[in-house]
């Protein structure tokens, strides 16, 4: 899945340099038989943007994108969007949203809900069924500013995170704004066994 991953990226044309950032020897050893390039970092990070700061230590950049190693469906046209919203110099942090949302998403707790305002802020995240207009499903990638990346690890888990289990709640309680790129983008990310049984029979098609 993470080849996968790796190779979806690759097509993208606004990434300067990819690096796999892992945590297990024996991750590392499959990554090589597909001469895929790899960081190793420590095992005990809290979650994975702890990590890409991690390998991103020794970097020169302005910008990082964090794409999730369970989203083998991530579209490179949407990365490259993802980057165009630095364009505007107010942008701190981003991610994306798509308007494939189902009935059965809405009441799936392993499917993460997005609100966002007129103006495409995310104003809200949650497991659980949202109320109002503008709501999407979350992709599972973002970008941020570096030096917003180091401020964004330095801050405590926020109540929110902790309860639903998701960090983007920290950026939000921590006043960090969080812009999105709107798409109707049908690819999903992997959470259950059911998703690897339906990515199995999408690839051997």
């Amino acid at each position: 899945m993470v080849v996968q991953v790796y190779r979806q990226v690759l097509k993208a044309k606004k990434l300067d340099k990819i690096i796999v950032a892992i945590d297990d020897k024996k991750t590392q050893i499959e990554l090589k038989k597909f001469s895929v390039p790899e960081v190793m970092t420590s095992n005990f990070h809290q979650s994975g943007t702890d990590r890409i700061a991690e390998a991103l230590k020794d970097e020169d950049t302005d910008i990082v994108v964090n794409i999730q190693g369970d989203e083998p469906e991530i579209v490179p046209e949407l990365i490259d969007n993802l980057v165009s919203l630095f364009k505007n110099s107010d942008t701190e942090m981003g991610t994306a949203v798509t308007s494939d949302l189902t009935i059965e998403d809405f009441k799936n707790p392993d499917v993460v809900k997005v609100k966002i305002d007129e103006k495409g802020l995310a104003v809200n995240f949650s497991r659980q069924p949202i109320t109002g207009d503008r709501i999407f499903r979350h992709i599972g990638i973002y970008a941020f500013k570096t030096h917003i990346l180091k401020k964004f690890i330095g801050l405590p888990p926020s109540k929110r995170e902790r309860e639903q289990r998701l960090e983007q709640m920290r950026a939000l309680d921590n006043k960090i704004s969080i812009h999105t790129v709107v798409t109707d983008c049908k690819g999903r990310g992997v959470d259950t066994a059911e998703d690897i049984k339906r990515l199995e029979i999408h690839y051997a098609s």
